[in-house]
């Protein structure tokens, strides 16, 4: 199993798409919403490089894009 990190905010169209399927086809993974936590927000810019959501973080390795998240689901979920 891959370890996964889902980065998030509230309010987020692109998120909630993600979001959205993830629920509605029972996917869970480790939510971390970047406005909850300060912490969240760092780690999202600090294993990345940039300040953007989504971002699914596989195995350390980030993904972005919420089309590109949702294939990935596709794919290996």
């Amino acid at each position: 199993m891959k370890d996964l990190k889902f980065y998030y905010m509230e309010g987020c169209p692109f998120c909630n798409k993600v979001r959205k399927y993830m629920k509605d086809n029972d996917i869970t993974v480790e939510m971390m919403d970047i406005h909850a936590d300060h912490k969240n927000q760092e780690d999202l810019i600090k294993l990345g490089g940039i300040d953007q959501v989504p971002m699914l973080l596989i195995d350390g390795k980030p993904l972005y894009e919420s089309d590109d998240i949702i294939q990935w689901f596709k794919e290996n979920m």
